[in-house]
C-alpha cells in the first residue's frame, strides 16, 4: 500500500495506504463520484474515459483514466471533465463549441471529446483527426465534433486550466525510484517486481486478466531514463521517453518513423506508452522494434552497477523470451547517426489506432545506382522482430532497379513463415511484405504509393 498527493481539478488530494494498482478511473468513479468520466472499453482504446494530467513542467496530456494506476499521478495535477467547466460553471470553449454545432447525441463518449479537446487547446495543436484519434463514436459522427474544435481554435486558454502542481505534493516515494541508479539497485534485490513505465500494457494485466502485482516499481520518476541526447555520432533515447517524445523527435532525424509512430495507439496512448516498454514487452508486432533494428539500433541493458550494449535485433531471441536476465531492465537505446533512407510501412485494418498484421521498415543505401547497404526488418511475420537476412544480402551489391527488387522478393520466404491469425492470413502477410519492399523502391521513383494520397 502506498501514499499518493496530487491535484484534482484544482483541489489538493492526499491518499494513504492506497492500492499501487488501483486506476483512476474506478478510483474517480467509486470514490469520488465523478462519473463523467466512463468506463468503455476499460482497455485504453476508446476515450471515454480520458482525463488531462498536468506535471510539474506545466505540460498538460490526455490519458486514458482507465489504464492509469493512481501513484502515476503522484505530484502532478489531473482534471476530469467536471473540471474542465470553470468553478462558477462556465463553460470552456470547447463545451460552448460542441453545444453550438450539436457534437452531442447520446453522450456517453462526450466527456471523453470534450477533456481531449481542451488538452488540445490548451496546447495549441490543431491536428485534430490525430488529436480526437482515441476518442470513438458511434452515434453522432466526427464531423460535427471536428468543426466544435475548429471553432474553439482561436479562444484564448480559461486561466482556471493553468494548473502546475505545488513542490510539496511531489516527495519522493518509495515505489517510485527517483533515478536509474535507485532503480538498478532496487530491482537487483526485487528481481520478480514488475517496472511500470506507462502501464499501456500493464494496465491490460489488472483490467482484463485481473492480475494482482504483488510487488511493483512505478519509473516516471526516473527522470534521467526520460533524456534525449542527440551528438554528431548517434541518437539516445533513455528508456523512459514517452511514443509522444520520440514522435518528435524522428520528425527530425527519420520522419518516416515518426509517420509511423502517428498511427502508433492514439494520442492518449502514445503521451503514457514508453520506447522502452515497448521494446521490452518481447511484443512480435510492437512496431517500434523494426523501424529501430532497420536504423542498427543498439540496446543498453543494466543489472546493478553493471551495463551492457547488444544489438536490438539479438534481445529478442523467441516468442515470449528476450535476452534479458532476472534485476536486468532496458536503460536507453542507441542509434546511430545516418542520412536519412528510412522507409516505415505499417498495414493494419483500421488506419488509426490498430494493431498490425504486418509492419515493415526498409533502411537501403543506394549509391550510383548501386545497393551498398541493406537493413530490412518486420514485425507480424515471426514470433519477433525479424530482419529479412535473405532479402538483404539479395539486394546488396546489385543495380538499384525492378529487376533486383523482384529478384529479392522471391527471398522472402526464406526469411519468414508467418502465422495465420484473426488480423492476416500467412499468405496474405508474405505478399504484403513481398509488396513493402516493391513499395521501397517505387516511392524512391517519385510514385505515389500511399493510401493517403490520390492521383487521377
Amino acid at each position: 500500500m502506498v501514499d499518493i498527493a496530487f491535484l484534482l481539478n484544482g483541489d489538493a488530494v492526499r491518499l494513504a495506504d492506497t492500492s499501487p494498482t488501483r486506476t483512476l478511473l474506478d478510483w474517480l468513479r467509486e470514490e469520488r463520484g465523478l462519473t463523467g468520466t466512463k468506463e468503455g472499453c476499460n482497455e485504453g482504446d476508446c476515450g471515454a474515459c480520458t482525463v488531462m494530467v498536468t506535471g510539474s513542467d506545466g505540460k498538460s496530456r490526455a490519458l486514458n483514466a482507465c489504464i492509469l494506476f493512481l501513484p502515476q499521478l503522484h505530484g502532478k495535477s489531473v482534471r476530469t471533465v467536471e473540471g474542465i467547466a470553470g468553478p462558477k460553471g462556465q463553460l470552456h470553449p470547447v463545451q460552448e463549441a460542441m453545444v453550438t454545432h450539436h457534437g452531442s447525441q447520446c453522450g456517453f463518449c462526450t466527456p471523453g471529446f470534450v477533456v481531449s479537446m481542451a488538452v488540445a487547446h490548451k496546447s495549441g495543436a490543431s491536428n485534430f483527426d490525430d488529436q480526437l484519434a482515441g476518442n470513438l463514436c458511434r452515434c453522432t459522427g466526427y464531423a460535427p465534433i471536428i468543426r466544435a474544435a475548429e471553432a474553439a481554435q482561436g479562444a484564448p486558454v480559461p486561466d482556471w486550466m493553468e494548473d502546475t502542481p505545488p513542490a510539496d505534493l511531489a516527495s519522493p516515494q518509495p515505489f517510485a525510484p527517483q533515478s536509474s541508479d535507485e532503480l538498478a539497485a532496487w530491482y537487483l534485490e526485487n528481481p520478480d517486481a514488475t517496472l511500470i513505465a506507462g502501464a499501456t500494457d500493464v494496465g491490460l494485466w489488472v483490467t482484463k486478466s485481473l492480475r494482482n502485482l504483488d510487488k511493483v516499481a512505478f519509473l516516471n520518476q526516473c527522470a534521467d531514463l526520460a533524456r534525449i541526447s542527440v551528438t554528431s555520432k548517434e541518437i539516445r533515447i533513455g528508456a523512459g521517453v514517452t511514443m509522444t517524445d520520440v514522435e518528435t523527435l524522428m520528425q527530425d532525424h527519420h520522419p518516416a518513423f515518426a509517420e509511423m509512430i502517428r498511427r502508433y495507439g492514439s494520442v492518449q496512448v502514445r503521451n503514457a506508452a514508453t520506447i522502452g516498454g515497448n521494446i521490452a514487452n518481447g511484443s512480435p508486432i510492437g512496431d517500434g522494434p523494426p523501424a529501430l533494428i532497420a536504423l542498427g539500433a543498439r540496446l543498453i541493458l543494466r543489472k546493478g552497477r553493471d551495463r551492457r550494449e547488444i544489438a536490438l535485433e539479438d534481445f529478442f531471441i523467441e516468442y515470449g523470451k528476450q535476452d534479458r536476465a532476472a534485476g536486468e531492465f532496458v536503460e536507453a537505446i542507441s542509434i546511430p547517426r545516418q542520412a536519412d533512407t528510412l522507409k516505415v510501412y505499417k498495414l493494419s485494418k483500421r488506419f488509426d489506432q490498430d494493431i498490425s498484421a504486418v509492419c515493415g521498415a526498409f533502411n537501403v543505401i543506394v549509391e550510383d545506382d548501386k545497393i551498398t547497404g541493406a537493413r530490412i526488418a518486420f514485425g507480424g511475420m515471426a514470433g519477433t522482430p525479424k530482419r529479412a537476412s535473405h532479402v538483404e544480402a539479395a539486394l546488396i551489391g546489385h543495380a538499384w532497379s525492378q529487376a533486383t527488387i523482384e529478384s529479392a522478393m522471391t527471398h522472402m520466404r526464406e526469411d519468414f513463415d508467418p502465422m495465420t491469425d484473426m488480423r492476416a492470413s500467412a499468405d496474405y502477410r508474405m505478399v504484403a511484405a513481398e509488396n513493402m519492399l516493391m513499395r521501397c523502391f517505387l516511392e524512391e521513383q517519385g510514385q505515389t504509393v500511399s493510401v493517403l494520397q490520390v492521383q487521377s
